[in-house]
């Protein structure tokens, strides 16, 4: 077998590969909210870390003050967060229409600061524990490791989630409308179509998206005020890989990346936290666009 050949026990190496796909599905859902909103609104949002970490405590505040578990929040935490993306778009966002695009990114970058640093102030920079749901608890031992059922929700729901938004924005009447509105706003708004409205809630739409991965890791990871901060950075090295605005791309990578990240901890692990980082250099020496990035 390839394990023996390599002298490394199977338990090991097929066991980081799984680590490795529940990871990237984080990564998946995480950059194709930055891929929706930078695709149709051109903006780099750097704010999705801190709406992610808004997901998960939207999750802890739904169950602590109003008794809401977590399949409840599973539904309600993206509209709440989603809602707020929204406010941020149409009072925010809007004024900078026209102007250059790093001013956005500012912005967003300011925001993100703002609110991790309010959360910090209220809650610590410590993590606060989120249950596993109970019908989700124990897991099944698949001889290599032993998988809990929860991470094994966690990447068929990614899944999902990332084919029901390729089918919305490539294959449905809406989805055609926002990709024209990127392109010819105007001949669009002459058809009747209100492209303010559609774009707002595209971005509400992506960052619901962030606020859904959100949830999802809040039983994994302690919910903390830095639990954005801490994986953003990856995310947009994914992004950049994928290609800036690529819905394809954004989830393919995200998954590839997720499984490359474990397979360096098997074989070189002194390098696991800047593999990506090597792969979008190279991405971006060898194909600037990304890998399913259109070339300009």
């Amino acid at each position: 077998m390839l394990t023996d050949l390599l002298g490394i026990p199977p338990q090991v190496l097929f066991g980081q590969l799984l680590l490795g796909l529940i990871n990237g599905a984080f990564y998946a859902v995480l950059s194709l909210g930055l891929a929706v909103i930078f695709g149709l609104l051109n903006i780099v949002n750097f704010a999705h870390g801190a709406l992610y970490m808004l997901g998960a405590f939207s999750t802890y505040f739904l169950a602590k003050y109003l008794g809401v578990g977590y399949w409840g929040a599973l539904i309600l935490a993206p509209l709440i967060v989603g809602a707020l993306g929204i406010v941020i778009e149409r009072y925010l966002l809007r004024r900078l229409t026209g102007v250059d695009h790093l001013y956005g990114l500012l912005l967003t970058f300011g925001l993100a600061l703002v609110i991790e640093g309010i959360f910090v102030k209220l809650f610590g920079a410590s993590g606060i524990p989120y249950p596993t749901p109970p019908q989700l608890t124990g897991g099944i031992n698949l001889g290599f490791m032993f998988l809990p059922y929860y991470r094994a929700w966690v990447v068929v729901a990614s899944l999902i989630v990332c084919i029901a938004t390729w089918v919305l924005f490539e294959r449905t009447k809406i989805g055609s409308y926002l990709r024209a509105g990127t392109e010819n706003p105007q001949l669009l708004q002459a058809f009747g179509v209100n492209v303010p409205v559609l774009t707002t809630l595209a971005y509400g739409y992506g960052v619901a998206l962030a606020a859904f991965a959100g949830v999802l890791a809040a039983p994994i990871t302690q919910v903390s005020p830095l639990m954005g901060s801490n994986l953003i950075i990856v995310v947009f090295a994914v992004v950049v890989i994928g290609g800036m605005g690529s819905i394809v791309g954004a989830v393919v990578t995200g998954l590839a990346m997720g499984v490359v990240e474990g397979l360096t901890k098997v074989f070189w692990p002194e390098a696991s936290a800047t593999v990506i980082f090597l792969v979008m250099a190279i991405v971006l020496v060898l194909r600037p666009a990304g890998l399913f990035g259109k070339s300009a």
